[in-house]
């Protein structure tokens, strides 16, 4: 198997990994945890879920990332970043700095502590807001994915 194939595998397996698993967060997890019983328990319940799961997350949009300059070093395709009907990889790219910022520097740095203090203060509150941001991320994803599956196959909605 060639590298760029191996690429495109990496990247499309860390990349349903990944997005599923924010699928998986939004639609099933953080309505489990809403309605939990008590304030400890949906706070150290989200805490040790989404925690682990913040680790097969950077692990994934890593191999995204690596996987994805790879492919577009190996194409030399930097220009499509100038073309608009490649809008989708604008997307890929944006999702994936979104994503990195989130796992990488808010998180560890500033969400977690912001979470801790809020959802003490106002659980209902704290698990609204994040699981609205959930969806937001995970609607864009899919559309960015939707646009690169048609788009990396010569379907593009602007001509």
């Amino acid at each position: 198997m060639e590298y760029f194939t191996l690429a495109r595998v990496i990247h499309i397996i860390a990349v349903i990994i990944w997005i599923g698993g924010v699928g998986m967060v939004t639609t099933v997890l953080i309505p489990a945890i809403k309605n939990l019983k008590t304030k400890e328990e949906r706070i150290d319940t989200f805490e040790k879920i989404e925690g682990r799961f913040a680790i097969q997350a950077k692990i994934t949009t890593l191999l995204t990332g690596l996987s994805g300059f790879y492919m577009m070093f190996e194409l030399n395709a930097w220009n499509r970043y100038l073309d608009y009907k490649f809008w989708w990889i604008h997307a890929m790219t944006l999702i994936w700095i979104v994503f990195s910022l989130i796992l990488y520097v808010l998180e560890p740095f500033v969400l977690h502590r912001l979470f801790r203090k809020h959802a003490d203060l106002s659980p209902e509150t704290t698990f609204n807001i994040i699981h609205k941001a959930h969806w937001v991320l995970l609607i864009l994803s899919l559309i960015t994915t939707a646009g690169a599956v048609a788009g990396s196959h010569g379907w593009f909605w602007i001509k």
